[in-house]
């Protein structure tokens, strides 16, 4: 069974527009609902697709409007954003849920083979996984909620867009499902945390219960991360593997794989793709943390002290 496409922005993009491509260094991605179709029995994507059926397809609807709004970008000559408008879109996304929020310049190479996104300025925003719901995994309460944050953060970068179009500016929402970018590699730019063994981000304040979304946007003067205090977490990755061992796909290498442009492929996707698609989203990854069953600063205190 092959999944549908997930929408793109290219039948809606105008003269005007200027996209930024994936390069040779690029990666191939690939997003959940083709994971969950291409994968496992006919009978367990059955029982699983009952759960989540209503939150994929509106995951879906959100991304064709991210797509289509592009349209609406005003192309004032406005790209630079005063202090109090920044202030006022970042209490404005977390009250609408959004955990953390950074910014970065794309790199090139994060950007899927053969995709585009319009800019290369992006506003990161990420969504805590309820530990009551992942607590549970793998179970139908797990895959619900990977879903709903899924499906909230689609919302979210299209009101976001909205609200900067509103005022001048130029944006291209990144739903957290179908994205055209490696999102955990972006937040790790925009200094939000660091990747994990497991190749998920882990963040000081939900470890690695979380999910990540992009606003793209040509504004120039964004606070730019120009360092991320989370580097250590990788060190600490490399001895734990607490992830490793419990993978019943034996998908997480001990030891991960390096690209020319010195990024690293964390897991075999097709190993992964059985236990997500047969077993409510899997998520025993995330349940196993370190991170995720402990405190991060007390983890941190530990083995480097107070720094």
């Amino acid at each position: 069974m092959k999944a549908p496409k997930m929408p793109t922005i290219d039948k809606y993009l105008r003269e005007i527009d200027n996209p930024v491509y994936s390069n040779e260094l690029s990666n191939e991605g690939y997003h959940v609902p083709q994971i969950i179709l291409e994968y496992g029995n006919v009978k367990e994507k059955l029982k699983s697709g009952v759960t989540i059926i209503p939150k994929a397809l509106g995951c879906i609807m959100q991304s064709k409007i991210s797509a289509k709004s592009i349209q609406k970008n005003p192309y004032s000559g406005k790209n630079m954003i005063d202090d109090e408008t920044l202030k006022e879109l970042e209490t404005y996304a977390k009250s609408l849920g959004v955990g953390h929020i950074g910014y970065t310049k794309v790199n090139p190479n994060y950007i899927f083979k053969n995709r585009k996104i319009l800019f290369e300025n992006a506003i990161v925003l990420t969504m805590e996984m309820k530990k009551t719901r992942i607590d549970q995994a793998p179970s139908s309460e797990t895959q619900k909620e990977i879903f709903r944050t899924y499906y909230e953060l689609g919302v979210i970068v299209n009101k976001l867009s909205g609200f900067l179009r509103k005022r001048g500016f130029n944006t291209q929402s990144g739903p957290a499902i179908g994205g055209d970018v490696n999102y955990v590699m972006l937040a790790r730019d925009a200094g939000i945390g660091e990747v994990g063994k497991h190749g998920l981000l882990i963040n000081e304040d939900f470890g690695p219960s979380l999910r990540i979304a992009a606003v793209y946007t040509d504004i120039k003067n964004l606070p730019f991360a120009q360092n991320n205090p989370h580097e250590w977490v990788a060190d600490f990755c490399t001895k734990c593997n607490g992830c490793v061992r419990k993978c019943p796909g034996e998908a997480i290498y001990s030891t991960p794989k390096i690209f020319e442009d010195g990024s690293r492929k964390h897991i075999d996707y097709r190993k992964c793709a059985v236990p997500f698609s047969n077993e409510y989203g899997c998520t025993l990854c995330v349940k196993n943390c370190t991170f995720y069953k402990g405190n991060y600063q007390k983890i941190k205190e530990t083995l480097y002290g107070n720094i």
